[in-house]
C-alpha cells in the first residue's frame, strides 16, 4: 500500500504553504523570524536559533524532551506551532542559568546524579523547575504525578525526585 504524498490530483497546483513572520523572545533576546507556517517552536529553537537543549524525542508530546517555558508555564515544545508564540517569553534550558551559575535545579541535578545518558535531562529540568514554580513539589506522590509527562528511559527517577526535593526544602529553609 502507498502512503499519498499530496491531496492534489496530477495537473493541479499544489497549495503554496504560507511563510509567517514572528518575533520569538527567548531567553530575554528577541528574534525577528521568518519560516514556513508549519515549523514547530522545537524545530525553531533547534534548527533556526541553534538551541539544542530542547530535544527531538518522540515528536507527538509525550515524552517530555522538548519540554520549555512560554510566560512561566511548562509545555512541549514539539506539539506547539511556533506561530503562535510569536511576542511571548520563552526560556530554554540554555537560558536558566543566570550570571553564568547554572540554575539551582541544574545544581541538584548534578549534585544527586540526576541523570544517565541525559537525553531527557534538559526537559527534566525544565519540568521540575516549572513544577516547583507552580507550587506542585509538596510532596514525594505530587512530584511523582507531575513529571509523569517526561520520560527517562534510564530510570534516574529516584534521583530525580530527590533533586526536586533538595531544590523545594533549600527554598524554604530561604524563606524563613
Amino acid at each position: 500500500m502507498k502512503h499519498a504524498e499530496t491531496t492534489t490530483r496530477p495537473g493541479e497546483a499544489t497549495p503554496e504553504i504560507p511563510d509567517v513572520e514572528v518575533t520569538l523572545h527567548v531567553n530575554g533576546d528577541a528574534y525577528r523570524m521568518r519560516f514556513d507556517a508549519r515549523v514547530t517552536l522545537l524545530d525553531a529553537l533547534r534548527d533556526h536559533l541553534g538551541l539544542t537543549g530542547a530535544k527531538k524525542g518522540c515528536d507527538q508530546g509525550a515524552c517530555g524532551a522538548c519540554t520549555v517555558l512560554v510566560d512561566g508555564k511548562r509545555i512541549v515544545s514539539c506539539l506547539a506551532l511556533a506561530a503562535q508564540y510569536d511576542g511571548r517569553e520563552i526560556t530554554t534550558v540554555e537560558g536558566l542559568a543566570g550570571d553564568g551559575e547554572p540554575h539551582p535545579m541544574q545544581k541538584a541535578f548534578a549534585r544527586h546524579d540526576a541523570f544517565q545518558c541525559g537525553y531527557c535531562t534538559p526537559g527534566q529540568i525544565m519540568s521540575a523547575v516549572s513544577l516547583e514554580a507552580e507550587g506542585r513539589a509538596g510532596s514525594e506522590e505530587d512530584i511523582r504525578e507531575f513529571m509523569s509527562g517526561n520520560i527517562c528511559r534510564c530510570g534516574a527517577y529516584p534521583n530525580m525526585r530527590a533533586a526536586i526535593r533538595d531544590v523545594v526544602s533549600e527554598g524554604k529553609d530561604a524563606s524563613l
